[in-house]
C-alpha cells in the first residue's frame, strides 16, 4: 500500500512562496549576531525578521533597529515579540521596496533565499550602507566570498569598494522547517577607503566586464581584444598570471594590479 501523502496546508504553501525557514537554534542565532557586530550607536535594518528570532538579540546590541517582515502572519508575531522594545520599529513591508536611509546604517538578516540576489543588489546600491551580514544558502556565501578559490563577477566588480567574507556555516537543522541545504553567513563591508579613486572605478568595471564575458576561455583572450599583446603579456607576467588562467581563478588583488598596469 502506497504511503499516504500529506496535503500541504495554506500556511505551508505560503512559507514555500516566501522562502520562509525560521531560525530555531540559539547557538546559530548568537553566531550570526556575533558576525554582524552591529554598531551600538548606529542604525540597523533587519530584513526577513520573521517572528523575531534574531530581532531581540540584535536589539540588545544597538539603539535603533528597524525590522522588516512582509508576511502578515509572521509580522503580527514579530510585533508581539518586540512590543516591549522601545528601540525596535517593526514594519510589515517589503524590504526591497524601502528607500535606503540617507544616514549610515547596517543590514542583518535571515533573508528569503529566493531573493538573495535582489537583497544583495539593494545593499550594494545603498550609498550609506556600511555593512551587511546575510544568512544565505551555503553555496552562495562561499561563491561570493571566493571560498572555493574561484571568484564571481559581482565580487570582483565591487572589490575596490566592498570586502566579501564567508563568516561561517549554519546547519540546515538550525531552521524550521528544515531546508534541503545548509546556510552560510556572508559578510559584506564597505571599505573605509576605496582601493581605487572614484574616477577610476568606471574604467575598472569595464575591464572586469570585458574579462568575464567569456571570449576565448581565458582572461588573456578576453582582455587581448582591447589591449596590445605585448603590453598585456607584460602585465600578466608582472601579476604572476599564466595567460591560460580561467577568469574565475584570478584573485581580486590581481585584477587591481592588472588594471593599474594596463592604465599606465
Amino acid at each position: 500500500m502506497a504511503p499516504r501523502r500529506t496535503r500541504a496546508t495554506e500556511r505551508d504553501r505560503s512559507r514555500r512562496v516566501l522562502s520562509q525557514n525560521f531560525l530555531a537554534d540559539p547557538a546559530s542565532i548568537e553566531r550570526i549576531v556575533r558576525a554582524a557586530r552591529p554598531d551600538p550607536d548606529g542604525l540597523l535594518l533587519e530584513v526577513g525578521a520573521g517572528r523575531g528570532q534574531l530581532t531581540r538579540p540584535l536589539a540588545a546590541r544597538c539603539r535603533r533597529l528597524v525590522a522588516y517582515e512582509v508576511d502578515p502572519a509572521a509580522g503580527a508575531q514579530l510585533a508581539r515579540a518586540c512590543a516591549d522594545l522601545s528601540t525596535v520599529t517593526c514594519r510589515q513591508a517589503d524590504f526591497l521596496a524601502a528607500e535606503p536611509p540617507r544616514t549610515p546604517f547596517e543590514v542583518v538578516g535571515n533573508i528569503p533565499w529566493s531573493l538573495t540576489s535582489a537583497v544583495v543588489r539593494w545593499c550594494l546600491a545603498a550609498p550609506a550602507l556600511r555593512a551587511a551580514t546575510l544568512l544565505t544558502q551555503l553555496e552562495y556565501a562561499r561563491r561570493r566570498s571566493g571560498d572555493y578559490g574561484r571568484w564571481t563577477r559581482l565580487t570582483v566588480l565591487t572589490w575596490p569598494e566592498f570586502s566579501w567574507r564567508f563568516a561561517g556555516r549554519v546547519p540546515r537543522t538550525a531552521f524550521r522547517p528544515v531546508p534541503r541545504v545548509d546556510a552560510g553567513i556572508l559578510r559584506v563591508e564597505r571599505r573605509a577607503e576605496p582601493l581605487l579613486p572614484a574616477a577610476a572605478l568606471p574604467a575598472y568595471r569595464r575591464m572586469v566586464e570585458l574579462g568575464f564575458d567569456g571570449a576565448g576561455g581565458s582572461l588573456a583572450a578576453s582582455l587581448g581584444r582591447r589591449h596590445a599583446p605585448a603590453r598585456l603579456a607584460a602585465a600578466l607576467r608582472a601579476t604572476r598570471l599564466d595567460p591560460a588562467t580561467p577568469v574565475g581563478h584570478v584573485w581580486p588583488e590581481q585584477w587591481l594590479v592588472l588594471f593599474r598596469l594596463l592604465r599606465m
